[in-house]
């Protein structure tokens, strides 16, 4: 699917996603047009989602980190569906993910502090629609955060 030089600029882009198109080109020995009409098509097959920014929320005074845990009742049709609209609304809800098990959902979520997570937690979490069962992780420390592979 990927060939040697598209694998190449995924490589370059991974360990510096700010690279202009020119460096990327230099590094991969080819023209500028060529590197930009290859990234282009990248991100036409899906493969290149885009470039964003990693912020550090601690240091814009968010000081808690929980993921929260969910599994829903599933005998309402809508639960998934009810139950993501509703997380999605809550703005220090920073990332929704699915799974297939025990757990149905967690949220990531930030506060600035404990009292701003309790008022979070009682008067948002709390409220998210199909809850059955839910279990609160405080995040300690991040050891590894990438998404950086081999290709």
């Amino acid at each position: 699917m990927l060939d040697d030089v598209d694998r190449r600029l995924l490589r370059y882009l991974q360990s510096d996603p700010t690279a202009p198109v020119s460096e990327l080109a230099e590094r991969c020995a080819m023209q500028p047009a060529t590197a930009a009409r290859r990234l282009d098509k990248l991100t036409a097959k899906g493969i290149l989602k885009g470039q964003h920014a990693v912020i550090d929320w601690s240091k814009l005074g968010f000081a808690v980190e929980v993921s929260l845990r969910f599994t829903l009742d599933k005998t309402a049709p809508r639960a998934f569906d009810d139950f993501q609209d509703a997380a999605r609304k809550i703005p220090e809800v920073i990332a929704i993910q699915t799974f297939l098990g025990r757990v149905d959902v967690r949220l990531s979520v930030i506060a600035r502090d404990m009292a701003h997570y309790q008022s979070l937690y009682r008067n948002h979490i709390l409220t998210l629609p199909h809850i059955a069962e839910l279990e609160a992780l405080m995040h300690v420390a991040t050891i590894k955060a990438t998404e950086t592979l081999p290709i």
